[in-house]
């Protein structure tokens, strides 16, 4: 079996530790704003050291306020003032940072974006029949989601707070006593240690959880892309039904999430109200005992409350982490992913130009257990217009995707203009194509973007007489909105015939040496079909040009004609020597025109 991708959003493979990986690989687009990166962390650093200082500030005011002197007047005034200030800088440098570092966060999500988008534009093929859009939309969703979450939490929220429990651990150990020091150790420690178990242990959920979502919305999309095969079968209540079972085992999914969650949120309470507890016991019993104030009291409650408030969310946080590490991981894998056909390093850049094309003895299979084409031979001369006929799955469209490079040969050679085309680089071989396919799929935007998405650069002159070659002109004249006319999605808004001239134009406009039809018009009624090969003939004379067909009518003027038998050319000619022969061709056209 040829290499496939497994649909996205379907994968059951759980995160892998590597998955902490997406940090380091999220490093090179934050170095791009070392300055800022630079600033953000010395806001942070303001903001951690007027956050710690504030207890400091408090006990001196409370100590201040229970004496009974007249400096009482003076003194607390001024440190009443200095912690307003404190207060004031703890929110404005946390307010400055979130400004300064914003910009960072957005320039990765949107460069690691644009990266994945075009990685996954440069995939072959394969991978694109085999992917589920609905799940690999999800991926990238979650992805970009993740790198946000990462970012803003793990850089201002984590090591802040790990820095805060370090300092505040210190001041009270230097400043009281080991034991007060000795119990927020011990109780952040039991604290994350219960936080990673618990949340490890329930990661297996959510992650099912999501699994199960991305099925949901695969299967929505999927039906709601495929709505008219459905109307043709009666099958909404079906596809309504299907779609149920997934919601349906989401809930069930969703319901061990939450009895997951109020589990680590009770463990969580528990002991921090245990500390807290512990805490307050040991400053109340010194503060009778005299060996303490009332102000120390107030301090070791500021920093209790002050250090759990953020370590209580500091356990959200750490799940959510996880989450976004597991998605900021599942999308770095869609890179991960190499195409089968790849440039060679010396691969040749090829100007764009008409040339010969030639099939040297092509072998080649989508499934090494089930061979498509054997031997196929033939050549192209440059200019000239050679049709291939045969019955389905004789192998005609595998052609055309071979001469533009989706798969590789399994043996022999194609050529152009005597250069093997896995010597030339995929984009100028590519550039020198242009297809017109059986389905002529359009973007859902107006018909002038579709026509002009040949060559988005394409002057109006160029636009304008592309639709004369393509037979477009009395119909765009007869649009109220002319080029301005949507064109619905995927076309649905033209006929056949009309999709297949705009695509007749856009691959003109393209400008390539070589023209490939594909069964452009096999899914045309007669008006339509002679529409559209009036438009072929008018192009196809400056181009060398292969046409795939499976009415012999719409190809008996080509220069020859190739009959294809299970991957075999057994006949060449032009139209009336095939039928002087009397062989499978003169069958082929006596049963087509008895039809």
């Amino acid at each position: 079996m040829r290499p496939s991708s497994a649909g996205a959003g379907d994968d059951p493979r759980p995160a892998e530790p590597g998955e902490w990986r997406a940090v380091i690989r999220l490093a090179p687009y934050l170095l791009t704003f070392r300055g800022r990166v630079l600033v953000a962390m010395l806001c942070l650093v303001g903001a951690k050291a007027a956050t710690v200082t504030l207890p400091i500030v408090l006990k001196h005011i409370v100590d201040a306020l229970d004496q009974a002197e007249q400096s009482v007047i003076v003194l607390p005034l001024a440190i009443l003032l200095t912690y307003g200030v404190l207060r004031f800088a703890t929110v404005a440098f946390g307010e400055l940072r979130d400004v300064v570092f914003g910009r960072v966060t957005e320039r990765a999500m949107s460069r690691v974006a644009l990266e994945v988008f075009r990685h996954l534009n440069n995939l072959d093929l394969e991978f694109h029949l085999a992917r589920r859009t609905g799940g690999l939309s999800r991926d990238i969703e979650r992805g970009v989601a993740g790198i946000r979450f990462l970012l803003r939490f793990m850089a201002f929220n984590i090591v802040p707070t790990l820095i805060e429990i370090a300092l505040v651990a210190g001041i009270l150990l230097v400043g009281y006593s080991w034991t007060y020091a000795g119990v927020i150790a011990l109780a952040v420690t039991i604290y994350i240690t219960y936080s990673v178990m618990v949340t490890e242990w329930r990661t297996g959920y959510v992650r099912h959880q999501n699994r199960l979502a991305s099925r949901a919305n695969t299967r929505a999309i999927d039906a709601l892309l495929n709505f008219e095969t459905v109307k043709y079968f009666g099958n909404e209540g079906f596809e309504a039904g299907r779609y149920a079972d997934s919601l349906q085992a989401w809930e069930v999914a969703m319901a061990k999430n939450r009895i997951s969650l109020a589990t680590l949120n009770l463990g969580q309470a528990v002991i921090v109200g245990a500390a807290v507890t512990v805490m307050m016991i040991l400053a109340a019993r010194q503060v009778v005992a005299g060996t303490m104030t009332l102000g120390d009291l107030v301090l070791v409650n500021a920093y209790m409350l002050q250090l759990f408030v953020p370590l209580n969310f500091l356990g959200f946080v750490y799940r959510e982490i996880k989450q976004a590490l597991a998605d900021i991981g599942r999308m770095f894998r869609l890179t991960d992913i190499q195409p089968a056909v790849q440039d060679r390093a010396d691969a040749t850049v090829r100007s764009t130009a008409p040339a010969a094309v030639t099939f040297d003895a092509v072998d080649f299979g989508y499934d090494t257990r089930r061979q498509i084409l054997h031997g196929v031979d033939f050549t192209i001369a440059t200019g000239e217009t050679v049709a291939i006929v045969g019955s389905s799955g004789a192998g005609k469209s595998t052609i055309a995707r071979l001469l533009f490079r989706f798969y590789d040969v399994d043996g022999g050679a194609i050529r152009v203009d005597g250069i093997d085309i896995r010597d030339l680089s995929q984009a100028s071989l590519r550039a020198n194509i242009g297809v017109v396919p059986q389905d002529a799929v359009l973007f859902n935007d107006t018909l002038g973007y579709n026509i002009a998405y040949g060559r988005p650069d394409a002057s109006e002159d160029e636009v304008r007489e592309v639709i004369r070659l393509a037979h477009l002109q009395d119909f765009v004249s007869s649009l109220p909105d002319g080029l301005d006319t949507p064109v619905g999605e995927r076309g649905l808004k033209l006929s056949g015939g009309e999709k297949q001239r705009v695509a007749i134009a856009r691959a003109v406009l393209k400008q390539p040496g070589i023209l490939v039809f594909d069964e452009a018009t096999s899914s045309l009624d007669s008006e339509s079909e002679r529409s559209v090969v009036d438009a072929l003939r008018t192009v196809a004379a400056d181009y060398t040009t292969l046409v795939i067909a499976h009415r012999l009518s719409t190809v008996a003027d080509a220069d020859r004609i190739l009959v294809l038998e299970q991957g075999r050319v057994v006949e060449s000619g032009a139209h009336n020597e095939l039928i002087a022969q009397q062989g499978r061709y003169a069958a082929l056209w006596q049963l087509q025109q008895s039809e």
